[in-house]
């Protein structure tokens, strides 16, 4: 995600580097290079000129600080331009009614349905709600199928008539069966199209008026770059929508209708989508997003989804095991699904500053923990809890299991007690980092 956008502004940040101080040339010369490093991002032509325009001109009208080079005061202008330009602020949810009604919108093949989960997941599972998701899309084969599957997933009731064609009188019936329920929130997943039609928007329109939604999110693929924003223009015209959510910003995307769509229609970023999995879905957080976009990492973002999967009973177990030296490969494995369920493992560590940009390169996902845990599944129970008893034979047994070699095998032992030992020295010290044989 912004990994090409990033790349180019900080070697358009470079053209300042070793300048002594901040001159209209050397400005131009800089914004020049991020202007085009925000079109080739896909960044609309208007907002990328509107948003250099604005930085040479703040940047031109401060004092330079003692304490700042030119270049790190470039940075910080373009860092305050980047939140200015995705919202300023966070936007929450209105969730004051009850029941709430959320009304999806977007095109077919944007994420809507998948979405419509996630934020069901998000409602229950962060916010305490018991929402109620509605199938209105009455043409897409496997529409209802699908949210019906992602209810169950979800442990999120779905709201069906499979008989029914009448999108506008489903909407009304869900609304009224929520509050018979008590459903406090109502998200109705509506019919898309392949393209923009007066049949979709009027349907759409119908479902509005009948059932007055708090929220209406527009959904799009941010992978469809400056289209993304010409349709969300066109559907805003039509249904004036609260917020718009971009989808699949983690595939290979250059990140312009991020920068744009909040300019152009003067809506802001709600949500963005992360991911296939129910949990990959976040807050948009313009401040966070800028310090990513500019290679500072995003450790906030970070700690709270360590947070999310910390469980302080799980937490208080694992101390007890490392004191009585019983953490074994069990507890490594479900440290590992942790990690997992935090999200996208290169997307993870590209919150972290400078990481990203050092692993670049480096073929990182959730299968690099594939073989570990085959090697581990590969173990009987008794040798996952006494790893002491791996000997030669058992290891061998355990590679042709796992279709690994005995030296991957070998390998992952290794850094395993390498890993319990620290973690027992941390422990001993009461979390404290142990002493590494220094003295004052």
């Amino acid at each position: 995600m912004f990994e090409n956008l990033s790349e180019r502004l900080e070697r358009s940040f470079k053209i300042l580097k070793g300048q002594g101080k901040i001159t209209e040339i050397n400005v131009a010369e800089t914004l020049k290079d991020v202007r085009k490093a925000l079109l080739e991002a896909d960044v609309n032509y208007k907002t990328a000129k509107t948003f250099t325009d604005s930085v040479k001109q703040k940047a031109m009208g401060m004092n330079v600080i003692n304490a700042l080079k030119p270049q790190e005061l470039i940075v910080k202008v373009v860092h305050d331009e980047l939140v200015e330009l995705m919202g300023g602020k966070d936007e929450e949810l209105n969730l004051k009614a009850n029941p709430t009604v959320i009304l999806m919108s977007g095109l077919q093949g944007s994420g809507k349905t998948t979405f419509t989960g996630k934020l069901a997941n998000l409602l229950k599972t962060k916010k305490g709600k018991n929402p109620l998701m509605v199938a209105c899309d009455i043409y897409r084969p496997a529409a209802i199928d699908q949210i019906k599957v992602l209810g169950e997933q979800i442990s999120v009731p779905v709201y069906a008539e499979e008989s029914n064609k009448d999108a506008v009188q489903i909407a009304r019936n869900a609304v009224a069966f929520a509050k018979q329920k008590a459903h406090d929130v109502v998200i109705i997943d509506t019919a898309g199209r392949l393209a923009v039609d007066e049949q979709m928007m009027t349907e759409i329109a119908a479902v509005k008026e009948a059932v007055q939604p708090q929220e209406i999110l527009f959904v799009v693929d941010a992978m469809t770059g400056q289209d993304a924003v010409n349709t969300a223009k066109e559907f805003n015209d039509r249904l004036d929508f609260t917020g718009v959510v971009l989808t699949k910003l983690d595939g290979d995307t250059r990140g312009g209708a991020a920068l744009s769509i909040r300019s152009v229609v003067e809506k802001p970023l709600k949500f963005v989508g992360v991911g296939e999995k129910m949990e990959a879905i976040d807050v948009f957080h313009p401040a966070r997003m800028a310090d990513r976009i500019l290679g500072m990492g995003d450790i906030v973002s970070l700690v709270e989804k360590a947070q999310e999967q910390y469980d302080e009973q799980e937490a208080r177990k694992m101390a007890k095991k490392l004191a009585k030296n019983q953490f074994g490969f069990d507890d490594f494995l479900t440290q590992i699904g942790q990690i997992k369920k935090m999200g996208n493992i290169k997307d993870l560590a590209s919150m972290i500053p400078g990481v990203g940009k050092a692993l670049k390169d480096v073929d990182l996902d959730d299968n690099a923990f594939k073989s570990v845990e085959a090697i581990i599944l590969s173990m009987t129970p008794y040798e996952r809890q006494n790893p002491q008893v791996l000997n030669g034979s058992r290891k061998q047994r355990i590679a042709n299991g796992s279709g690994t070699n005995i030296q991957e095998v070998n390998r992952l032992i290794k850094q395993f007690e390498g890993m319990r030992k620290m973690m027992q020295m941390v422990q001993n010290n009461k979390g404290r980092l142990p002493h590494m044989g220094f003295r004052r």
